[in-house]
């Protein structure tokens, strides 16, 4: 049945393409030049990851990994694991396996563990006791401490519970692992990621994620696709050892380093000095703070792609849409509020390849925005037929990535896949433009908190709200005179 879905998808890019006369392409060659240029652009850094994808999957992380088992066999130290994790508002279907999980991994820490899980609700705190009481293995090398603390945030909640691992005193050797309270940490998590902290320059990796969502649809296939595109893109930033997030699902410290009171309080206490907005205190993006920490001291950021945590997700939103646009604003607002102050790290310390990843994060707004302005121009001034052309064009070439992507997981795919991964990129841009002109704009998915809400409406914040529509309109509208001269029309 999958094959007949996809030779049904490729009937319809031929269709298309067949109602296009080939006179059409040279009336609005401006249209199509720039279109060109433009899918020249983007698929050659496509071409460009994927490549470094393959190289470091294949070729060079096997050989790491080797050195680092190697080391960490050699030497007399082994590490203690801490587990940090955070619980609000889950639900207890969640609660329960995630905990038994952490659990488990404890318990087959070589040289112990101690789990530091942050509650609001002493609900969460008595399943949790519960849980770990009932554990069906030996738990006497575990400790578990549970952090009640007031609802003021994860961030606050991050910061007293790393402050109660400090006094613990972590050396070099040892771990912090943070784990969100809705993912499942793989058993030998601690064996799998302790060795790769024998090199000195590392201090955090992140691991590949797999999602599980209860219910099938749109949903669950996007987000599939997202931590299908995640791996390839992950794989190509670890062939520098640098990757752009630590993602907050579940990522893993070097001891001394998560436990530094300047580490500490750039989580709790995270801000840009924005030149309209002013001063712009982060609320959600804990996991771009401590990447950024990370990242402007000089250390590595390694990846694993063959250890994978589990996120339990739920639809925050009852249509599809508007889950996806929950989730993006907050993903993108806490990139591009990250990303900005990055580009100002000198590129000696982060590589060419990192300083330009992060570059590219912006400039791919309007890259792939200029695309369908570029279509609409000549459907308007040329012919309508350039319609059908470019959606031909569009399926065609999405489908080309998606068979790319999912080539590299070994696996196939849905053939909702091509038109998840069109709306992620054009609607994700949308986005991005809309969130890059309000960086103070900030809403966690699950709570109520949000950071308008926590400023009184006074006139400067009415200006700067003002402000940032007038320069979005202005941005867009200099982007489509753009597209209308290049394409000819003006």
């Amino acid at each position: 049945m999958l094959v007949i879905w996809h030779l049904a998808y490729l009937s319809v890019v031929v269709l298309l393409a067949s109602t296009v006369p080939p006179a059409l392409l040279g009336e609005a060659r401006g249209a199509v030049l720039i279109i060109g240029a433009l899918g020249a652009w983007r698929y050659s850094w496509a071409l460009i990851n994927f490549t470094r994808a393959i190289i470091f999957r294949v070729i060079v992380y096997p050989k790491r990994k080797a050195r680092a088992f190697a080391a960490y066999a050699a030497q007399p130290h082994r590490a203690h694991a801490f587990f940090l994790t955070t619980s609000y508002k889950i639900d207890i279907d969640v609660t329960i396996p995630v905990y038994r999980s952490i659990f488990l991994a404890a318990a087959r820490s070589e040289n112990g563990a101690t789990i530091v899980s942050s509650v609001v609700d002493g609900a969460d705190e008595r399943i949790i006791r519960q849980i770990y009481a009932t554990m069906p293995i030996d738990m006497s090398s575990v400790q578990l401490i549970i952090d009640r603390i007031p609802g003021t945030g994860k961030r606050d909640a991050l910061a007293k519970s790393l402050n109660l691992i400090a006094r613990c005193c972590p050396t070099p050797h040892d771990i912090v692992i943070f784990v969100d309270g809705d993912s499942c940490v793989p058993e030998d998590i601690v064996a799998q990621t302790a060795p790769i902290f024998t090199d000195p320059r590392v201090g955090a990796l992140t691991t590949d994620e797999e999602v599980e969502i209860p219910k099938p649809g749109l949903f669950r296939d996007w987000f599939e696709l997202r931590f299908d595109q995640r791996q390839v893109m992950m794989c190509s930033m670890g062939l520098s050892n640098r990757v752009l997030t630590l993602t907050g699902r579940m990522s893993v410290f070097r001891g001394n380093l998560a436990t530094n009171a300047d580490f500490i309080n750039a989580v709790q206490n995270d801000f840009i000095d924005h030149w309209r907005l002013g001063r712009v205190n982060f609320l959600t993006g804990d996991d771009k703070s401590t990447w950024y920490w990370l990242m402007k001291n000089g250390y590595h950021l390694a990846y694993l792609p063959d250890v994978a945590s589990s996120s339990m997700e739920t639809q925050p939103k009852p249509t599809f849409v508007g889950s996806a646009s929950a989730l993006m604003v907050r993903w993108f607002g806490n990139m591009l509020r990250t990303n900005g102050r990055a580009l100002e790290l000198p590129i000696s310390r982060i590589g060419f390849f990192t300083w330009w990843s992060i570059l590219d994060q912006r400039l791919s707004i309007w890259t792939t925005l200029a695309g369908p302005l570029c279509m609409i121009a000549a459907a308007i001034f040329f012919s309508p037929l350039v319609i059908p052309a470019y959606i031909a064009w569009v399926m065609l070439t999405r489908y080309f990535f998606c068979t790319v992507i999912c080539l590299f997981r070994g696996r196939s795919f849905p053939i909702v896949y091509p038109g998840l991964l069109y709306f992620s990129q054009l609607f994700g841009a949308s986005v991005k433009s809309y969130v890059l002109f309000r960086l103070d704009r900030q809403k966690w998915t699950r709570q109520a908190s949000s950071s308008a809400k926590a400023q009184p409406v006074s006139i400067g914040r009415r200006i700067a709200t003002a402000s940032s529509v007038y320069l979005h309109i202005l941005t867009l509208g200099w982007l489509t005179i753009g597209v209308l001269y290049l394409t000819g029309v003006v």
